[in-house]
């Protein structure tokens, strides 16, 4: 086994053989492009990049409202059913963290007041990808908590030849707007643009490679989310471990993407070898093992620790997109970690009610982000603003010392406009 260098009481029972950030040094360089051919063409650009990347020839980008509800219609009642479901899920959720984001007024000194407002942002963009599989939970996930923060108006974009579910999807999750354009082209008409697609003020929601690119790209006069990498799953757990449900899991997001990268990190060597044996078992019947298996077998990655402290601390560096806690005391455990982007707190709670209906966002930091952020959620679409009003008394306590500092700074036009209201005040 090899030994990872930072982490002494770490040894690895199977090591990734690739990492899942990959050369982007290409996929910059096509974006790029992209980007700048949208913003110089707008429409036609994007016309042109729909036919070269998706084979798709629009007479509209825009879904009308006409097929939006056709979309609506065509759901299996079931699907439609548990659609609702998710979303009132999402938005009961994004509604209680919404109500713990308050304003703010106090009076710091006597006669100075600050304080801050909690704006909405006013229009915001959804990439909602198209991807393997149509994945029903993407606009909830973005939308829902858009609509429950007071956006006012909300722009989808998603690829040409998404399945029908998706635009029905958007249309019960909120989207004012709904767009046929995906890819790097998408993100470049929501950040610039076009004769048809408004320019919105934050870009939200995960996409592939090209995507995530020109999120990058374009950040700076339009606010992202994120940059989102490859999908991430790391089970924490000790003897009492189940193998059979920890591959399981594993196995259920390495099916995201041939580049998810899926881990356990444990203080049982016996359970690291019962695992590996178990993920090879199901992986002989598994219906998706053509994506899960070159996942497992070129991102996955066994820990084994000497004990909690080391179990801990390497969880912690990796900081997993999603965490999950199979110990004997898995709520105590959780109070012990710091990084993760969502944590599923014993071995009832799974990584599939997030991703489907349960109410917590799906769209969460990968590639260690997780450090210094956490996933989307109600407040992504919501801007604290400060302000500020003064009372004499106010300014009698603040002038003196702000016009000493700009003195001794040397800004005199700083020192004049704190010292003139005081002089002002003492002619009154």
């Amino acid at each position: 086994m090899n030994q990872p260098d930072t982490f002494p009481g770490i040894s690895l029972y199977k090591s990734p053989v690739r990492s899942a950030s990959g050369d982007n040094v290409e996929v910059a360089k096509i974006v790029s492009g992209v980007l700048a051919d949208v913003r110089e063409r707008g429409d036609a650009a994007v016309a042109d990049y729909a036919m070269k990347f998706d084979s798709s020839e629009l007479a509209a980008f825009e879904v009308s409202a006409a097929d939006r509800q056709a979309a609506v219609d065509g759901l299996d009642p079931k699907t439609r059913e548990d659609t609702e479901f998710a979303i009132a899920n999402v938005r009961r959720f994004a509604e209680a963290q919404l109500a713990t984001v308050l304003p703010l007024e106090i009076e710091t000194t006597p006669g100075a007041f600050l304080g801050h407002r909690v704006i909405p942002i006013e229009r915001i963009g959804a990439y909602v990808p198209g991807g393997r599989y149509p994945l029903l939970s993407a606009p909830v996930m973005t939308i829902v908590p858009a609509k429950v923060a007071g956006v006012d108006e909300v722009v989808a974009c998603l690829p040409p030849n998404a399945h029908p579910a998706m635009i029905a999807g958007c249309h019960l999750s909120g989207a004012d707007r709904v767009f046929r354009i995906g890819g790097a082209q998408a993100i470049a008409a929501m950040a610039y643009g076009t004769e048809t697609v408004p320019a919105v003020d934050k870009i939200v929601g995960p996409g592939n490679a090209f995507v995530n690119e020109a999120k990058r790209q374009v950040f700076g006069p339009v606010g992202i989310d994120q940059l989102a990498g490859p999908s991430e799953i790391y089970v924490l757990a000790d003897s009492t471990g189940d193998a059979e449900i920890i591959a399981t899991d594993l196995l259920a997001q390495a099916e995201h993407d041939v580049r998810t990268r899926v881990g356990l990190i444990t203080t049982d060597r016996g359970l690291a070898e019962a695992v590996a044996t178990e993920i090879e078992r199901q992986l002989g019947t598994l219906s998706t093992a053509h994506t899960a298996g070159p996942a497992w077998r070129d991102y996955g990655e066994i820990a084994v620790a000497e004990d909690e402290a080391a179990m801990i601390a390497y969880s912690d560096h990796i900081a997993a997109e999603h965490l999950q806690v199979h110990t004997a005391d898995a709520r105590g455990f959780a109070k012990k970690l710091r990084n993760y982007g969502s944590l599923f707190i014993g071995e009832l709670a799974s990584v599939v009610y997030s991703d489907k209906c349960a109410g917590t966002n799906h769209t969460l930091p990968t590639m260690a982000a997780g450090r210094y952020t956490g996933g989307l959620w109600v407040g992504t679409y919501l801007k604290i603003a400060t302000h500020q009003w003064l009372e004499a008394d106010g300014v009698r306590a603040f002038a003196p010392a702000a016009a000493r500092q700009a003195r001794s700074e040397g800004l005199e036009g700083h020192r004049r406009a704190a010292q003139i209201r005081l002089d002002r005040l003492q002619v009154i």
